[in-house]
């Protein structure tokens, strides 16, 4: 892999983690066409989602530094029974809805009756595919529920305001989950681990869907993902490991690839809450629509062909 290649990888990485768009699925799509795509890229994946995690974790240091402390006053309450559910502030209310969210994550490794694979190997197969036709309809997947989300999120104002003369492009919907609410986001995110399907995307808009406030919503999917992105890093370095390539990279491409991933994942989230405030989310439905069409009828060709369009390499 070239330092280029590794730029490359690393500015898909930091925009689609977290932009609406689907990070794995625009990496398969770039590893496709570079013809970089195997087992022995995964190592190189995975800090790649370290360098998006510094991303995350450095625009809401503030919020993150606020629910550990709170973690801390929770349990003294718990211990010394001053602890009331009904009575929750918000962060405590923040940190509980976060746990739940994360509890359908362990569906995951369910395993597939038949096949001897967990869900999540089932996939990460799909991921592994000579063509990207299962990421181009996850994509338009993605793209439906954003329009979803849009759709929803316009009732919530209209709810919200519908006795006010004046309106508010953040202030529609709840400010709090509920049970239900993190229950429906947290199985979103399982279904996100199918490439194409954008994690973030799509549990901002079952938020949406379910009456939250959208930044509110958007706040929560970022630190959802937090413990999302270190449990995918810590499975695919476990079979970096284990695959007899894994660990077979440069240092520089990799230290670059990191970097640039962190970098621009930075930029990415606050240019994604600057496109939700200010009501421009109809570019990343269009967007993800033409990408996973365009991708498709690829694919289609590719697989009459039997060869990758971009390398000429065969695909069987």
């Amino acid at each position: 892999m070239t330092v280029i290649d590794a730029i490359i990888q690393g500015a898909v990485q930091g925009l689609t983690e977290f932009l609406p768009v689907s990070s794995s699925g625009h990496l398969a799509i770039t590893q496709h066409i570079l013809g970089v795509s195997g087992e022995g890229n995964l190592f190189f994946n995975v800090m790649l989602h370290v360098g998006t995690l510094v991303a995350v974790v450095a625009f809401y240091h503030k919020l993150i530094w606020s629910l550990i402390l709170e973690f801390g006053r929770t349990v003294r309450d718990i211990f010394t029974g001053k602890f009331k559910w009904s009575e929750m502030n918000y962060e405590r209310n923040l940190l509980f809805m976060l746990v739940i969210g994360l509890l359908p994550l362990f569906l995951l490794f369910l395993p597939v009756p038949g096949t001897g694979m967990k869900l999540k190997d089932v996939a990460e197969s799909l991921s592994s595919q000579p063509t990207v036709i299962i990421t181009s309809v996850c994509l338009l997947i993605t793209s439906t529920l954003l329009l979803l989300g849009i759709i929803f999120n316009k009732r919530n104002c209209a709810r919200s305001f519908k006795h006010l003369k004046g309106n508010s492009a953040e202030s529609g919907g709840r400010e709090r989950f509920g049970v239900v609410d993190a229950v429906c986001v947290g199985l979103m995110q399982c279904v996100a681990v199918l490439p194409g399907i954008s994690r973030s995307g799509s549990t901002l808009a079952v938020g949406e869907m379910r009456g939250i406030n959208k930044q509110k919503a958007l706040d929560y999917t970022f630190v959802l993902g937090i413990p999302s992105i270190v449990a995918a890093a810590a499975l695919e370095g476990l079979d970096a490991v284990k695959a007899p390539e894994g660990l077979n990279i440069d240092i520089l491409p990799l230290v670059v690839g990191v970097a640039v991933s962190a970098v621009v994942g930075y930029l990415a989230i606050l240019l994604f809450k600057w496109f939700l405030k200010t009501d421009k989310m109809i570019i990343f439905v269009i967007y993800t629509a033409v990408v996973g069409l365009g991708m498709l009828g690829v694919s289609v060709a590719e697989l009459v062909m039997g060869v990758n369009l971009f390398t000429g390499q065969p695909l069987f």
